[in-house]
Parts: C-alpha cells; structure tokens; sequence
C-alpha cells in the first residue's frame, strides 16, 4: 500500500473542526493506505486507530488564542517525510508548514486541504489593537501564499475558497472536496424532549443552541446577546457545547438560563436537545459543526460566511444575519420561537441537503481519487 502522511497542528484529543474531519476520513482511508499521523500533544485521553501510527510532538505554554503551540522537530519530521508517498497536510502551523518545507526540499507529492483562510481566522482569533491585526493579517497572508506555492495541489470544501485563493494569487492547482456528514450518527431525536431530559433540560423548554471549539471568532458575544433580548418571552434556554480554552464564554455563566458544557467526544445528544442552531461566526469555510446540526434536522441562522452562505437557502433549509447584528439575530430567533411549524419546515430541508450534497462516502471517494492520481 502506499504510504500516506498526515501533518496537523489539530488532533484530537483537542477536539475541532479539523480534528473531527480527520477522526471520519482516518479509518476509512486506512483500508487503501498505510496511514502515519504527525501531531501535537495535547492534553486528554486518545484511543487511536487501528494500523495507524500517530507521532506527537510536545506542546508549549505558549498561548496563541486558546491554542497552545506546539514545538516540533524538523529532522523528525523530515524523517518521517522521506518514507512517505505522499505528505497530506491539514494546516500552516508549525507541523503542518514543517511539512510542507520538508515534502518541497525532498521532492515528495504534497497536497493541502485548506480547512480556513488563515489570515481571516488568526487574526480575529486574537485580542489585541487594530494595528496588531493588521500586521497579523499581512504577515498570515503572506506565509499561507509562500506555503500553499509549494504544494502539488490544493484540497479547497467550495469554489467560492478556490477563488478567494485564487484572488491572492495561489494559483496551486486545486480541487473541491466537499467536506462530509455522518448522517446516520447525526440524525434527528425520536422524542425531543426526552433528548433534553437525557442531558438535565427540561423537556418543556425551547433551546438555542451552538456546538464546536469556541474561539473569538466565533463570536458568541453576539448570541449571548441576541437570547438576552427574547428568552423571557419563550422561556428558553441557551446550550453551548465546546472546548473553551480562551475563557470565551465566562461572562454567560453567571445567567441561570444560559447552558454550558464543555468538550466531548460526543456532540449528537447535545445537537439532537436543541431546537434551533446559531452559527455567529465573523469566518468560516464549510463549517462541519453546522452541517451536523442541519444533518440532525435543527433549524439553523448562521452568518453569511464562507462556503455557508452557498448550502444553506434563506427560508429554505436556514436564515441568516449580518456579522455582529444582535438585533436582526434576535428578530429571527424571536419568529422561530414562535412558529413551530417554520422551524419543522426548515429543519426538514436542512436534512436533506446534508443527506443529498454531504456524505462521508464521497468525501473519501474525492479523497482517493486525489492521492491515486499523485
């Protein structure tokens, strides 16, 4: 079998976007290929997967957002570069970028999926001065473009990413591989209410809800502040499930009504209580943690960001509001709160939409194609 090597600077047991993509692709893929993973320590429990080695690298205390950095070694990767096929990397951080060094010097097949825009997210991930930021922006933006030149192609989730790249002047051949969803794992509840029981909501109660790894920009601010304007008037109940590393969400603890559970390597059960998803996020590419949502039949209101603003259909499958509009974000929850009969409709068409455009088994079909034709 050829020899496949994942570089990522996300892994579980940090869980996020990036960490969940590849605990779905990884046993899949290992039936056709001998599969080695480069990945940082992080702190937690983590089971592995059957013939696939993981090779960690220490992380420090250095803090970047909620991220703490990790201190790998270019001989060892480069080491581990040369017995590969094919290096597959997942990020521009120091694995990832080590890896792509390493793959370019030795003349090794190299491709990159581009899970985000790296000089949106890094920046607005970051408190600090404008001025800051902008360098930030310029500095990311710059290293992604030198990185993603080296690559022999580049794995975008949207056309709408291929041609943001595009405009920067990555002109890396690319193709689009939709991310997945497990729709059998992620499925609507039999009984909502005993979904809630099953978590300690009560069963009467209507949730709002956000799920993933919560960062600044994702701006929870925003939905804290949107349910604050209406949940009297529905008695109803905010759930937030996700690692929060950076201390985002300690300004809600204090408010009885607002719901905050932390990382788990299961988010069905949460998804599954709520009754309507928020996405707030200021940037985003495909999102997974909205297509599980969707894939769950929940009602979504989302940003207009990234690939999102394409699969989700205002009135169709979802809604939307602009970044940061508290306001207009609670006028459209304040209607689905009280129009039960919207939030089934929506609901049922955000499900079929994961169910016909997103499943796991093209992804990986996408995927083979891609390290078969290298």
């Amino acid at each position: 079998m050829k020899k496949l090597l994942i570089a990522t600077d996300c892994f579980l047991p940090r869980w996020d976007g990036i960490a969940r993509f590849l605990n779905e692709v990884i046993p899949a893929l290992s039936e056709h290929y001998e599969i080695k993973v480069l990945a940082p320590a992080f702190h937690g429990k983590f089971e592995g997967y059957i013939d696939v080695e993981v090779v960690r690298f220490p992380v420090s205390r250095i803090m970047v957002a909620d991220y703490p950095l990790p201190r790998p070694s270019y001989n060892e990767i480069k080491k581990h570069v040369l017995e590969a096929d094919i290096v597959w990397t997942q990020t521009i951080g120091p694995v990832g970028a080590m890896a792509i060094i390493a793959a370019r010097r030795n003349k090794k097949k190299l491709v990159a999926y581009t899970h985000s825009i790296e000089w949106e997210l890094f920046p607005r991930s970051l408190q600090t001065l404008k001025p800051i930021k902008w360098l930030i922006h310029k500095s990311a933006s710059y290293i992604t473009k030198h990185l993603y030149k080296k690559c022999n192609m580049l794995l975008v989730p949207s056309s709408s990413i291929a041609e943001i790249l595009e405009r920067k002047g990555i002109h890396t051949p690319k193709k689009i591989v939709h991310l997945g969803t497990n729709t059998k794992m992620f499925s609507p509840p039999e009984s909502k209410k005993k979904a809630k029981e099953k978590i300690g909501i009560e069963p009467d109660k209507l949730v709002i809800g956000f799920a993933g790894r919560i960062g600044l920009e994702k701006d929870l601010v925003t939905l804290y502040r949107a349910f604050g304007r209406i949940h009297r008037r529905h008695d109803a109940a905010l759930l937030i499930a996700g690692q929060d590393l950076g201390g985002a969400t300690d300004r809600f603890k204090a408010n009885p009504n607002v719901i905050i559970k932390g990382a788990t390597n299961n988010i069905v059960p949460y998804l599954q209580a709520m009754d309507i998803y928020v996405l707030p996020s200021l940037t985003e590419t495909s999102s997974l943690s909205t297509m599980e949502a969707m894939s769950c039949q929940l009602a979504v209101v989302s940003t207009p960001v990234g690939y999102v603003k394409d699969y989700i259909k205002e009135g169709f499958n979802g809604m939307f509001f602009q970044k940061r509009n508290a306001h207009e974000l609670a006028k459209k929850l304040d209607m689905l709160l009280g129009d039960s009969i919207t939030r089934k409709r929506l609901g049922e068409n955000a499900r079929r939409t994961i169910i016909d455009k997103f499943s796991w088994d093209k992804t990986i079909e996408e995927l083979r194609d891609v390290f078969d034709r290298l």
